[in-house]
């Protein structure tokens, strides 16, 4: 009886102590929520999505066209990139290399990179393309923020094939099918839903990504769609924009905290909603 009572005691402690520290985490991330709409909302107008940066002490509303267009380049070529080569990785991890060196040796590669600050990846692609090149430009973003998005891609592909019963795999086996087939047409389908959730993830991660790009994209304050010039894009505008003792450029910067809060937010609702459909599925 002096058992039970001291598992319930140390239980309701314990219960108590999470649910403290959950409110303690919502309670900030509703500041910043709050905090984010608040300022961000009063710099929203159609001049922020039809003109471009203005110049510094310009007196004149500007926009953030430019920037908004540069990072939608940037972190579409980063997925198409980086995406391939993480469900192709994550493939051979789930269906091939579960037990062996080259399988292990890749996982824990992956787990670095995964945890690695993304400010790390930046300098890496500074000192092998930046640095040899001679200048800044949206390609070399391109490499830094598609580095980002591989780990992402292939921890989640491993593990939603993983969650595929090895019983699918051994009645198309015994149905004749070879290797590749049983992974195209079963597994990757079977979990087609979970392997999207990790690209949404993924492309959620690096939207708002700042380090990366101050040594690889850097900005442009100008309208530019070459990839062998420096870029504008939001993360990097906001940085900038921020920390400027100009009024009209702390609200466009607030303006574009708020828009990519906003995409990273329905990125991530989308990504929960999808994950829980392959759930209940």
């Amino acid at each position: 009886m002096e058992l039970l009572i001291r598992r319930k005691f140390a239980n309701k402690v314990a219960l108590t102590l999470s649910m403290l520290a959950m409110g303690f985490g919502l309670f900030w991330l509703a500041w910043i929520l709050l905090t984010t709409f608040e300022l961000g909302i009063a710099g929203i107008s159609l001049d922020l999505f039809t003109k471009m940066t203005p110049p510094p002490g310009a007196g004149e509303p500007g926009g953030l066209l430019n920037a908004i267009v540069g990072s939608a380049i940037m972190v579409s070529l980063a997925t198409a990139l980086g995406t391939p080569i993480g469900i192709l990785a994550g493939v051979y991890l789930a269906e091939y290399g579960r037990h062996t060196w080259l399988g292990n040796s890749t996982r824990f590669i992956n787990d670095i990179l995964l945890s690695a600050p993304s400010i790390v990846i930046g300098l890496f692609i500074y000192a092998v393309y930046v640095a040899k090149v001679g200048n800044f430009s949206g390609i070399s973003g391109v490499f830094a923020l598609a580095l980002i998005v591989i780990p992402v891609v292939v921890a989640t592909t491993e593990n939603m094939l993983k969650l595929v019963p090895d019983t699918l795999r051994e009645a198309a086996f015994a149905l004749g099918a070879p290797k590749s087939t049983v992974i195209l047409k079963v597994t990757l389908k079977a979990s087609t839903t979970g392997v999207i959730t990790g690209i949404l993830l993924a492309v959620a991660r690096i939207a708002g990504e700042t380090a990366p790009l101050l040594f690889t994209a850097l900005s442009n304050q100008f309208w530019s769609l070459n990839l062998n010039e420096p870029m504008a894009n939001l993360p990097v505008t906001i940085f900038k924009f921020a920390m400027s003792p100009f009024k009209e450029w702390q609200q466009i910067a607030w303006a574009g905290v708020f828009l990519i809060t906003l995409g990273v937010l329905g990125l991530n609702i989308v990504a929960r909603i999808l994950f829980r459909q392959k759930h209940k599925n």
